[in-house]
């Protein structure tokens, strides 16, 4: 089956010179073909082997899919399978599973060319916890059947709580006693122990079963429960205030520790009525609840598992500042001269039992405290001088500020800790300065009059006053006074400046050019001398007037500055709908509310934006809920953002506190068993508990989802909403896929669809009936009785009675033969047994649905013979 074309040389072949041959095979049946050729050159042979083999194919498999670690969130993941065909010929391929873990695999036979690769994907569900190990056969053709093992570890999404130093998992923080109004931190670690990357929030729990905010737990039960007014005084106080969380949301990749600071700053609860007693401790027990950002299954009441969370127990207790002063709070000193000094002792003693006192006393004029800072341990006292060294003379009282100095930490920064007064006590100090009595000796003037003199000048005051370098010059106006003025200058009216009468050697200093001097009776003008060598020149005055007028101008626009920035500060706080940039209550004229208006429904006020390092709290997530519940839209809304307000806020990246407040649900929509060919809708809830407009976008690519709309709504804030999810199968089994979802074209999630697609059915309230007689029926009287056709199904179904015929003809008759029985609804037929001669007292009927089950009905006729 070989041939052979070539033409031998008749020459010998010279060196560089080749000789040509062409075998062909020409086989005749699907054998390989062997042969061998002879090449003669000289004296030697050459055994050519020939093979002529068939074209066949030569398919390989991979035999493991290893999808890894993955977490259970009810999502569909697939992975692809390749086969490989390295032959000549197309290979065909089919594979089975008989398990119930694998969802999909596609294809699952077919045929693979030559010199190519077939793509095989298998799609599993990670909707709880597992080991997922299962094998697959491939029949490959050449080959037999093949094994391939898929593999997956679906573990839980978990989020735990250690600490810094020990690593070990955390259950409860315990504070320790802590001074209202002062703070105090720990550190937790918080540790993603999943292979997936998590976004998380702190939410603080405060309506948790177990929870306490200012109660003494070492108090009585009696007590406890007599003291009210504390509880009714907790339930408008923001606990978030207690606890600060830095960060309180965030990313942690996978298997990642994050450090956490908490800091507890407690905040003493005053009572509504009663005696508050300054000395009581408030304990505190609250619960911090760290929880992945995802869908709220539970809020929704859906059916698969809530999101992974943890919780961890804050403790901490209040203690008020017992300092207490011996002698106080009032200190009075001993009256003293002027120069002199008197002292009081003061004992200070902390009356706490838990912590110490750092003190401060601040800088008081005319008193002195020694030492001014100091530390009192537990139940301990010190000692404190005071000391009053007045400057002046008179009653002096002042009230005296002692700052306690504790630990206090920056709000947006827990990791920075300071010291600060957080709390002050008020002491009062009285003292009395006297003044000290002195004799004034007179002495003769001996002719010489000097700058302060009586009206005589002969009699001087040894050490009255303090000479000063200056001459007096007065400074009353001289249109204040007419005594003496001479008549030519008695309508004087400028500014000049009366001059005393021995101010001479004043006159002569260099003056202002502007200014006038006259005398002090007759209002003569006064000579004055300017020196040209200490005055300035007329260009010099310019200068320096143009110098201050223009610091005057540059202090000016300072002002008007920062008035200007303060003003557009002012509008940021005050720009929201409710204030729209005013102040409130400036210039603006308060309502008249007469009495019937407080009989009308509340007003409904928005709610103020959370701020970004305050945690969030349960009964502030139920709050903004409860608004956003109750105002549901279900049509209008755009599926695009249209207005500015809504592209800008549709742009926003949201955070992790903010995505936790929007809920989209159920993660799971679960159809149950729906009918083929029929339609199913299922509500997909949207909860925009935010301040700004969302932005929903579906996308579905699956063809059972296909008649779902819209894919796309842009949710205004506070609101609540839905999109109808609609089902339809032609496929009897199983089905779960998902699909995914973006919130502002930015943050992804997706909802798992479950549904059993089963055909239509029907049930019969009975398999079985007995006809019983009417009590004085006559012959000829028809048997009656009635049976109930349910459809518990989602489709209507068509039915039709054939009754069963065995030897004789049946007697019974069912009414309506046929017809439809619609969804979730019931039929009632009339079942009637003829009596006759010979007439049979059983027959069964077929109930056949078209493309449905078929019920089987046995009807009995119970005939009684009556006694004349």
């Amino acid at each position: 089956q070989f041939k052979l074309i070539v033409e031998n040389p008749e020459k010998p072949v010279a060196p560089g010179l080749q000789v040509t041959a062409f075998v062909e095979c020409y086989p005749e049946n699907e054998k390989d073909l062997e042969d061998r050729l002879l090449l003669l050159i000289e004296d030697d042979i050459v055994d050519i082997p020939l093979l002529g083999l068939i074209p066949c194919c030569c398919l390989e498999i991979q035999s493991e899919i290893n999808f890894g670690a993955v977490i259970a969130n009810s999502k569909i993941i697939s992975k692809e399978i390749s086969i490989a065909n390295h032959g000549s010929s197309s290979g065909t391929f089919k594979i089975s599973y008989d398990g119930v873990v694998l969802l999909n695999i596609e294809p699952t036979s077919g045929a693979v060319e030559p010199k190519s690769i077939k793509k095989v994907k298998v799609d599993i569900c990670t909707d709880v916890p597992r080991i997922i190990k299962e094998v697959i056969k491939v029949e490959l053709e050449g080959r037999g059947c093949t094994e391939v093992w898929i593999k997956a570890v679906v573990v839980e999404q978990v989020l735990k709580v250690l600490g810094v130093f020990c690593g070990n998992i955390l259950e409860c923080i315990n504070f320790g006693p802590v001074y209202f109004g002062s703070s105090k931190t720990e550190q937790i670690s918080l540790y993603n122990e999943s292979p997936e990357c998590m976004d998380w929030v702190a939410v603080l729990e405060d309506d948790a079963i177990g929870g306490e905010m200012g109660t003494d737990l070492q108090r009585s039960a009696d007590a406890g429960l007599q003291d009210l007014s504390l509880k009714n005084t907790i339930k408008g106080v923001d606990v978030s205030a207690l606890i600060l969380c830095i960060p309180n949301q965030g990313t942690l990749l996978p298997y990642e520790k994050s450090l956490v600071t908490l800091c507890f700053s407690p905040k003493k609860f005053k009572r509504d009525f009663g005696v508050n007693d300054s000395s009581m401790k408030q304990d505190y027990v609250l619960f911090l609840r760290f929880e992945a950002v995802g869908n709220k299954d539970g809020y929704l009441q859906a059916l698969m598992n809530h999101p992974h969370h943890t919780e961890l127990a804050l403790t901490g207790s209040g203690l008020p500042v017992m300092l207490t002063f011996s002698p106080g709070p009032v200190i009075k000193f001993m009256d003293c001269f002027l120069g002199e000094q008197t002292q009081v002792l003061c004992t200070l003693k902390n009356e706490s039992e838990s912590l110490p006192i750092t003190f401060s006393f601040r800088k008081t004029a005319n008193f002195n405290i020694s030492p001014r800072k100091g530390r009192i341990k537990k139940k301990s006292a010190k000692d404190v001088i005071f000391s009053f060294s007045p400057h002046q003379i008179g009653t002096l009282k002042v009230k005296q500020v002692v700052d306690i100095i504790g630990t206090g930490v920056e709000k947006n920064n827990l990791q920075v800790s300071k010291t600060k007064s957080f709390h002050q006590i008020y002491l009062s100090l009285i003292g009395v300065c006297k003044s000290k009595r002195k004799n004034i000796l007179f002495k003769i003037n001996p002719g010489i009059t000097p700058m302060i003199s009586n009206a005589t000048g002969q009699f001087v005051a040894d050490g009255a006053g303090q000479r000063t370098d200056t001459a007096p010059v007065a400074i009353l106006k001289s249109t204040q006074t007419q005594l003496h003025t001479h008549q030519i200058n008695r309508n004087c009216k400028d500014d000049a400046l009366i001059a005393f009468p021995n101010d001479r050697a004043a006159s002569i200093r260099p003056s202002e050019w502007n200014k006038k001097y006259r005398t002090i009776f007759t209002k003569t003008e006064r000579y004055h001398y300017i020196d040209p060598e200490f005055s300035y020149t007329e260009c010099e005055r310019l200068s320096k007037e143009a110098h201050k007028e223009y610091y005057t101008d540059f202090i000016s626009s300072l002002r008007q500055r920062r008035l200007q920035k303060d003003g557009v500060r002012q509008f940021y706080i005050y720009n929201n709908s409710v204030n729209i940039g005013l102040k409130p209550a400036e210039g603006l004229t308060s309502p008249k509310i007469s009495i019937t208006d407080f009989h009308k429904e509340k007003l409904q006020f928005k709610m103020l934006p959370l701020d970004e390092n305050c945690l969030l709290t349960s009964r502030k997530l139920a709050e903004i809920g409860s608004k956003s519940s109750v105002k549901e839209i279900r049509s209008g809304l755009h599926a695009m953002p249209s207005s500015a307000q809504e592209k800008e806020d549709c742009n926003l990246t949201l955070t992790s506190k903010q995505l936790h407040q929007i809920l989209i649900g159920p993660s799971t929509m679960d159809f149950g068993d729906v009918c083929v060919y029929s339609t199913t809708s299922r509500k997909l809830h949207i909860i925009n508990n935010l301040l700004v407009h969302i932005w929903i976008q579906i996308e579905i690519e699956i063809e059972e989802l296909q008649q779902t709309s819209p894919l796309s709504q842009v949710v205004p804030p506070l609101t609540k909403t839905h999109i109808p999810i609609i089902f339809e199968t032609n496929t009897l089994g199983l089905f779960k896929r998902s699909f995914t979802y973006t919130i502002n074209n930015q943050h992804h999630g997706h909802v798992l669809v479950v549904a059993k697609a089963v055909s239509v059915e029907l049930e019969l309230s009975a398999r079985e009936l007995i006809l019983n007689p009417v009590l004085g029926y006559l012959a000829g009287t028809e048997f009656r009785t009635t049976v109930r056709v349910h459809n518990l199904r989602n489709y209507p179904a068509e039915f039709t009675w054939k009754p069963i015929i065995t030897g004789r003809r049946t007697a019974f008759s069912i009414q309506p033969a046929k017809g439809f029985v619609e969804a979730y609804r019931d039929l009632e037929c009339e079942v009637v047994w003829h009596p006759g001669f010979n007439s049979p007292e059983v027959g069964e009927f077929n109930l056949c649905v078209r493309k449905g089950n078929t019920i089987k009905l046995k009807c009995f006729a119970k005939v009684t013979l009556i006694q004349l």
